[in-house]
């Protein structure tokens, strides 16, 4: 006879931000006349639609990149790697108010293709977005942006001409602490996957 499963015990939480992991991101902006070229390190970014493409970033008002990107109306969510992950960190703890966020970080400002923003050439991915909508919140503001394009390290494509951005070793980001992302579990529908036949011998 099999063993009852083990009853889960579960423990009432107070409601907030637990959802988690999240990506950590440098999104960049400025660039204009107006404004000097600046980096904020955001957590909360995500996917929002696929066609057009699009995703969203909160910013709270408080921040200096707020008012960059509210008035510019654009921005570039740069994925890093492991190797900036401590000019990621770095990048949320200082106000661009008061330094340049390029030069201390030894981080490389290069042109975008569609937006006045530079992206940050280390890091793999470079996605350039220019808002269509933006939410008060609360603490909060959402930006909700079009994807307008992506520039990606070379390096990182494959002889098919596939993107492999897990080579680039990705960051996580889960409750004030960095991780970084394991092993391949399996591509996406691999549950539903069928096995091929051995063949035979």
């Amino acid at each position: 006879m099999a063993k009852p499963e083990p009853i889960l015990e579960k423990r009432s939480w107070k409601p907030g931000n637990v959802l988690a992991p999240l990506p950590a991101v440098l999104v960049s902006c400025g660039g204009t006349p107006q404004w000097k070229p600046n980096i904020i390190t955001i957590a909360w970014v995500g996917n929002v639609c696929s066609d057009p493409p699009m995703l969203s970033i909160s910013v709270r008002p408080q921040r200096y990149s707020y008012e960059i990107i509210r008035t510019t109306q654009e921005f570039v969510v740069n994925v890093p790697s492991l190797r900036q992950a401590r000019a990621t960190d770095w990048c949320g703890m200082v106000s661009g108010r008061k330094v340049d966020k390029f030069a201390q970080t030894g981080l490389t400002s290069a042109p975008a293709l569609k937006v006045q923003c530079p992206i940050i050439l280390e890091c793999p991915l470079n996605i350039e977005c220019r808002i269509r909508q933006s939410i008060k919140l609360g603490s909060h503001t959402l930006f909700v942006a079009e994807v307008v394009a992506v520039q990606v390290s070379a390096a990182l494509l494959d002889s098919k001409g596939r993107l492999r951005l897990e080579r680039s070793g990705l960051l996580a980001f889960a409750h004030g602490e960095y991780f970084a992302l394991g092993r391949n579990l399996g591509r996406f529908g691999f549950s539903v996957r069928k096995t091929k036949r051995k063949a035979r011998s």
